[in-house]
């Protein structure tokens, strides 16, 4: 595992087409059940929120959320598994919750699989709140997982 620190060639950028072989890879490491390229490709084509962590020209990290009617919804936010724990899934996060503020959202709304407890921790530590249940939302080995549904006020 490298060790990873905010500072000089760190840099959160606009994701683009050409970072998503790269993103494939990732995905294809993080998950069991990975988004496929054209799900990104449309994400970016309709122009949702895609960013990505970069870090001396590598892509370490990436994320995608769409904003629409005061609703801001994380779709993705994936970190690389071998430098995972180093703090690039919280600056990610945060930096899509300036983004929907910036886009004048209220609420920043997400789901993760109950199984997924470091990224829970995560999201509890910034703020983010349990408002319900997607019943059999996620791809399983066994069938299919439920989703909590967090969400975070940005009102006020």
């Amino acid at each position: 595992m490298s060790a990873v620190a905010a500072g000089h060639g760190t840099r959160i950028r606009p994701l683009m087409a050409t970072d998503l072989e790269t993103v494939m890879a990732i995905e294809e490491r993080a998950y069991g059940f990975p988004w496929t390229e054209g799900i990104f490709r449309d994400c970016l084509r309709v122009g949702y929120c895609c960013w990505c962590y970069e870090v001396d020209g590598d892509l370490y990290g990436y994320g995608v959320m769409s904003v629409a009617a005061g609703e801001s919804h994380i779709l993705n936010l994936t970190v690389n598994p071998d430098t995972q724990r180093q703090g690039i899934g919280t600056r990610l996060l945060k930096h899509f919750m300036q983004l929907a503020r910036r886009h004048s959202a209220d609420i920043v709304m997400l789901e993760v699989r109950p199984s997924n407890i470091p990224a829970i921790r995560l999201y509890e530590k910034l703020g983010f709140n349990e408002i319900g249940i997607r019943q059999n939302y996620y791809p399983a080995l066994d069938g299919r997982e439920d989703a909590l549904l967090l969400a975070l006020s940005l009102a006020g």
